[in-house]
């Protein structure tokens, strides 16, 4: 053999050197020591599988003698000897003791097998460990290295402390060795010891019996497949990486394969989303000084024109190549799960992890891996939780991006002000952390490049020409800025109107919309959610079935499947048509169901609310305004570009159409509409003053981000509020302000405050109470957080555990009341099916069932009782009733409410519930809260029967399409990620080969997350 042979690497030859002919190894075995072999014993041809057979073969591992045999003579000679040494030690006190005995090295040399050379010396036990450990079989190597990867290192001090306390003990046995015969009868004769101290040495497990259980698990274990050419892959794929992160980080105007990113990166997004090149204004955005230099960016284009990709981009050079961990911060829970989906798959094949933080999933803090790094998706408040949690834990450097989408929504109520808080402690607490906004819809953008410290870039490019149109009675006219009042003629419409169907379709719809369909897609947005049906019935009477009738009826059954045979009536009178409404009264599977077949051509057609433009991307052809209003108030200028980006598909449409559709009366309204800016982007700190400021004062003190009035002060100027001042507060100043703020959290007892004079000089100093470090870590709206403490105490001198009715109460969220109206006598009705156990919970709350009674009768009140008590005990029935029946369309027609409102309730539930266990964690009283919480938060999230909760987890896997998986034998994660996705299509009904994809690579990215058993790390860490 050539030492090219001999020197081939591991990693190409399936994790162990090549296997050479015994005979060969014998014959060089011979010709170095100038003995003669022992005779090799014949081969078993036995199947038993007990451990004498499976370890007891010289063949097994290597050339001439058994590893274990190796092992344990080692083990034993080395006591010997040490034995030997602690005698002398003990009979030689002033001689210069110093023997040069032959040593011995236990290790693999370039051939194959154990060759034990007398003169090299032993420095150390570690050489021990890292030799037997070379020449383990690939498939215990793999084994320990994936077990390795998956550790969580939230248990790693516990993990050292077993690692340490196994190598300090192996040390003992193996330290000094003073000599040893290689005779091979000696090897095999067992040791005497004459005193008792002696066979102390073995009352421990030796290291033998710890190798031989370890390889006996494996061997019986199904052996890992490993094939060269995915290692040769992951090798090539590793190199890249590896030049990338060198070619990121110099200066030099050479960026690598894919923008610093391996030529692999490039591959997949050409096979998951099938891009082949970057638009031109994505390459010069990559190329930006800004970006090479790690500086904050913001850059805005209009809706459709690629933003997102950009910033995958980015987040993927920050994970591969600077090995950071990387945040997304996204509007809405159904952006985060399909981009959790979308990403998942890039997780699997780049080694990274995909983690979902949306209602109430997500851990805090995330677990710390050594290895793997991670990408959070996240909603606003979990970000906000998520950056929260990694200040306090002292890790927010671990963050290396944060991506924003929709940078405009800091500008909206107290989702805006929540935004605003995360980024301002980003920014104040963290100069290593990267902050990327991006959005379609910016007008003061000066405001927010000072506020964000970043620079700007934009382009009005769009994949897909937009043409814009109003419709006034049969007229079209097109936008034209350059004219005076902002319209030109265009056409006149040309269909023949029967006078029943002028009466019908007054605005006419029917015309606009049979000129693009069935043969291209098309959206009508509507002012509110009955308008969406009304639409959509209309329409469907003047069609004909056209096409894909089977596709459609098959969705149909989908519908009923997910309804448990129920299937609303409107959606079964216009799905045959290519027709469906989409709004928030349909529920989350129902949504799904609906937006997969829009996407796959079988519905041309949706009527749909203003949520669904800054929700899923769904193009279309054609997009039809219903009316400038989105419910009763006139539309405003980023919802109308929202809404019209939606018009033209990239690769599918050479131009998009907009119609608004425009009475007389608003014809001025909609000039100003068309010609008009942006709005400008306002911070909402003072707006929303418990969610905003107070909130934001809270936490900074709690964090220990600011604990003086003067590092509180300093922190405020650094915000957007602080950058708008001049604009946003005319009677106080923001230091008046700020104070303000702190006194009134003092006087609610959320913080205290204590006065030290050093050098007469006054210093007030801040801390948090028990009860303001529980809100701000619960996320709970401080307008809400002394009624939920008063609950809680209450609940715990009579909680009522006969059934889970008064937790639902306490997990109940107080701001789902305000727009609920109980229907009396089905309230009453419920209260007459409560057991006597739960009945207490009526006088705990403090509602008597009188009052219900008079209600219902309709008979008068003297009696004043709270109004949101009544309301929030009424949302409890609705959720108690979901978790008995866990079917939404029983539970909404029982209280006569939309199956929407109900899917809603419950997801705030389910995110409420997270937030009480977490304020119940920080405060000792409330242990007996925990336990039950967590179960209660399960159960909500997922509203199913408990079997199918595993299959959940996975994005994009709601409770039908769980079922579908369970039926057909995918029961658990494992399944799920071992599955071929062409299986999977061929098997489940209604599933694209795309979903397929995604759903097994996020199967995956979950299951790669799960903790592992603390019994199993001890084992992996006690080997190693």
């Amino acid at each position: 053999h050539s030492a090219a042979a001999r020197e081939t690497p591991r990693e190409l030859t399936g994790g162990k050197r090549p296997r050479r002919p015994a005979r060969e190894v014998e014959a060089q075995s011979e010709a170095r020591t100038g003995h003669q072999p022992p005779p090799r014993p014949s081969r078993r041809h036995s199947h038993n599988d007990s451990e004498e057979d499976m370890f007891g073969d010289p063949d097994s591992f290597c050339g001439n003698s058994s590893l274990l045999a190796q092992v344990d003579d080692i083990e034993q000679k080395y006591l010997q000897d040490e034995n030997k040494d602690i005698k002398a030690a003990g009979e030689i006190k002033n001689d210069n003791f110093s023997t040069k005995e032959n040593m011995v090295v236990f290790e693999a040399d370039k051939e194959e097998g154990f060759q034990m050379n007398e003169n090299d010396p032993v420095d150390n036990n570690q050489e021990l460990t890292v030799s037997i450990l070379d020449d383990l079989p690939s498939s215990q190597l793999l084994y320990f290295e994936e077990m390795n990867e998956l550790s969580s290192d939230s248990r790693l001090s516990s993990i050292s402390e077993i690692r340490n306390k196994f190598v300090s003990s192996s040390s003992v046995k193996i330290r000094s060795p003073s000599s040893f015969c290689p005779d091979a009868e000696h090897r095999n004769r067992p040791t005497d010891f004459s005193s008792d101290s002696k066979c102390d040495l073995f009352k421990a497990e030796s290291l033998k019996d710890h190798l031989k259980s370890a390889m006996t698990v494996n061997a019986k274990a199904q052996t890992l497949q490993v094939s060269k050419t995915k290692q040769l892959k992951e090798a090539v794929l590793s190199e890249e990486i590896c030049v990338a992160r060198k070619t990121i980080e110099s200066p030099s105007a050479d960026i690598g394969p894919f923008y610093g990113l391996p030529s692999k990166v490039k591959d997949l997004f050409r096979q998951f989303r099938g891009i082949e090149t970057l638009y031109e204004w994505q390459h010069d955005c990559l190329m930006l000084d800004s970006l090479q230099q790690r500086r904050n960016l913001i850059y805005s284009l209009p809706t459709s024109g690629g933003k997102t990709l950009v910033a995958e981009i980015i987040i993927l050079q920050e994970l591969l190549c600077r090995h950071k961990n990387a945040l997304m911060i996204l509007p809405y829970v159904a952006i985060v799960q399909e981009k959790v989906r979308g990403l998942s798959s890039f997780g699997v094949e780049l080694d990274f992890l995909v983690e979902e933080y949306a209602g109430s999933k997500g851990r805090f803090p995330p677990l710390k891996r050594r290895k793997k790094k991670s990408l959070y998706i996240a909603t606003i408040e979990k970000g906000h939780a998520l950056v929260n949690s990694l200040i306090e834990t002292e890790r927010i450097d671990d963050l290396g991006l944060v991506v924003v989408d929709e940078l405009h929504m800091l500008g909206e109520g107290s989702r805006g002000a929540t935004l605003e808080i995360t980024l301002a402690k980003l920014l104040y607490t963290s100069k290593n952390t990267q902050i990327i906004g991006m959005s379609a819809t910016l007008n003061n953008v000066g405001d927010l490049q000072k506020f964000l410290q970043a620079e700007y870039y934009t382009s009005n490019f769009r994949p897909v020409e937009l043409k814009e149109y109003i419709k006034i009675r049969d007229t079209i006219y097109a936008v034209d800025s350059k004219t005076e009042n902002g319209f030109t003629f265009s056409r006149l419409l040309n269909f023949k109107y029967s006078s029943n169907l002028e009466k019908a379709d007054p605005d006419h719809i029917i015309a606009l919309v049979t000129e693009v369909i069935p043969e291209y897609s098309c959206l009508i947005f509507c002012p509110t959610k009955k308008n969406c049906e009304n639409v959509a019935s209309m329409v469907c009477k003047y069609l004909k079935k056209l096409h894909r009738e089977k596709e459609k009826q098959d969705l149909i059954q989908n519908l009923k499947n997910i309804g448990n045979g129920s299937i609303c009536p409107v959606l079964k009178q216009t799905i045959p048509f290519g027709i469906a409404y989409h709004h928030s009264g349909l529920t989350n599977d129902e949504r799904k169901s609906i937006e997969e077949a829009y996407s796959t051509g079988v519905l041309c057609l949706l009527a749909c609310t203003a949520t669904l433009a800054a929700g899923v991307n769904l193009p279309a052809r054609r997009v039809i305004l219903r009316a400038p209003y989105v419910a009763n108030d006139f539309l405003k200028k980023s919802q109308y570009k929202q809404m019209i980006g939606r018009a033209g598909r990239a690769g599918i449409d050479s131009a998009g159409e907009s119609i608004l559709i425009v009475q007389e009366k608003d014809k001025h309204l909609v000039q100003n509409l068309v010609t008009s800016p942006l709005e400008n982007c306002y911070s909402n700190l003072l707006m929303e003053l418990t969610k905003g400021m107070q909130s934001l004062l809270l936490s900074l003190v709690g964090l220990k981000i600011a604990v003086t009035h003067e590092e509180v002060s300093s922190f405020m100027c650094s915000t957007l509020l602080g950058v708008q001042q001049q604009l946003l507060s005319n009677e106080k100043s923001l230091s008046e302000i700020t104070e303000d703020g702190l006194a009134n959290l003092v006087e609610k007892g959320l913080l205290k405050e204590r006065t030290s004079a050093k050098d007469h000089d006054p210093k007030r100093t801040l801390t948090i109470t028990l009860l303001g470090k529980a809100t701000y870590k619960g996320a709970i709206d401080l307008a809400y957080c002394n009624l939920l403490y008063r609950e809680l105490k209450k609940g715990l001198e009579g909680l009522v555990l006969e059934s889970n009715l008064h937790l639902l109460y306490l997990a109940t969220p107080y701001d789902m009341t305000l727009n609920c109206t109980p229907d009396w006598m089905i309230y009453l009705r419920q209260l007459n099916q409560l057991s006597a156990a739960e009945q207490k919970i009526m006088d705990i709350v403090g509602v008597p069932e009188s009052f219900i009674t008079k209600k219902a009768s309709g008979q008068a009140i003297r009696k004043n009782v709270d109004s949101a008590v009544v309301n929030r005990l009424y949302l409890s029935f609705v959720l108690y009733a979901l978790l008995k029946e866990t079917n939404i369309w029983s539970v909404s027609e029982k209280f006569n409410m939309s199956r929407g409102y109900v899917q809603n309730l419950l997801n705030s539930a389910a995110s409420f519930a997270s937030c009480v266990l977490h304020f119940c964690e920080e405060l000792e009283e409330f242990w007996v809260y925990k336990a039950l919480l967590t179960e209660l938060t399960k159960q909500l999230t997922y509203c199913v029967k408990t079997e199918l909760i595993p299959l959940m987890e996975v994005a994009g896997v709601l409770e039908a399409r769980a079922k579908q998986l369970y039926n057909a034998g995918y029961k658990t994660l494992a399944h799920l990620a071992n599955a071929n996705p062409e299986t999977l299509v061929g098997t489940i009904k209604h599933l694209s080969r795309c979903q397929a994809r995604q759903m097994v690579s996020s199967a995956k990215v979950k299951h790669s997350v799960l903790p592992i058993p603390q019994d199993l790390q001890k084992f992996q860490w006690y080997l190693l």
